[in-house]
């Protein structure tokens, strides 16, 4: 039998009644478990809370360190939408330019995820990307180009199916290099 901590009962009595309000009975068979699953889907969900950037990218290589773009594309990500508790889902694209070091392929990954597992807005993920990237690895420039839907545009609101929403973020060379950021734009199109 699970034992289960206080917060976890205080959160699952809040799911309940959640339930309740929306109109359902939190005791019908189908929905007796739904707040411990629930409780248990957010500590997946919200684990970005629990991690940080500079963990993540403090192991870097001198060799093998380049001075040209490296770049990981289409690194798949879903976050909660911090207005209305909704997922938006979508797609990052990073590039960098090293200096001297390089960072894992896997790390640039696990940089999304701590910010995906988090309640965000699209904007401010890009932004705590690339100046993370900027930051820890001590990049020349990086750009980060995030495309997403938005659960909250889609299936409330104005209900546009289509909607694609872009962001980016553009650090260092990439920011007063012309070339550079369109060499990167070329590289990650279709």
């Amino acid at each position: 039998m699970e034992t289960i901590d206080t917060n976890a009962q205080v959160i699952e009595n809040s799911i309940k009644d959640i339930l309740a309000y929306i109109g359902d009975d939190p005791q019908r068979e189908g929905l007796k478990e739904t707040p411990k699953r629930m409780r248990k889907s957010w500590d997946k969900l919200f684990a970005g809370y629990k991690q940080n950037a500079k963990d993540i990218l403090t192991t870097t290589f001198t060799e093998g360190s380049c001075n040209e773009m490296v770049i990981l594309k289409d690194i798949e990500f879903h976050s909660m939408c911090e207005h209305h508790f909704l997922p938006f889902t979508g797609k990052i694209s990073i590039g960098y330019i090293p200096r001297g070091k390089v960072v894992g392929v896997s790390k640039l990954a696990r940089l999304v995820e701590v910010y995906a597992r988090r309640l965000q807005i699209q904007e401010r993920m890009t932004g705590q990307i690339a100046d993370d990237i900027m930051q820890y690895i001590d990049a020349q420039g990086c750009m980060v180009v995030c495309e997403a839907q938005h659960l909250c545009m889609t299936a409330r609101g104005v209900k546009k199916q289509q909607s694609v929403m872009i962001t980016s973020g553009v650090r260092g060379v990439f920011h007063t290099q012309k070339e550079i950021r369109e060499e990167f734009l070329n590289l990650i199109k279709k």
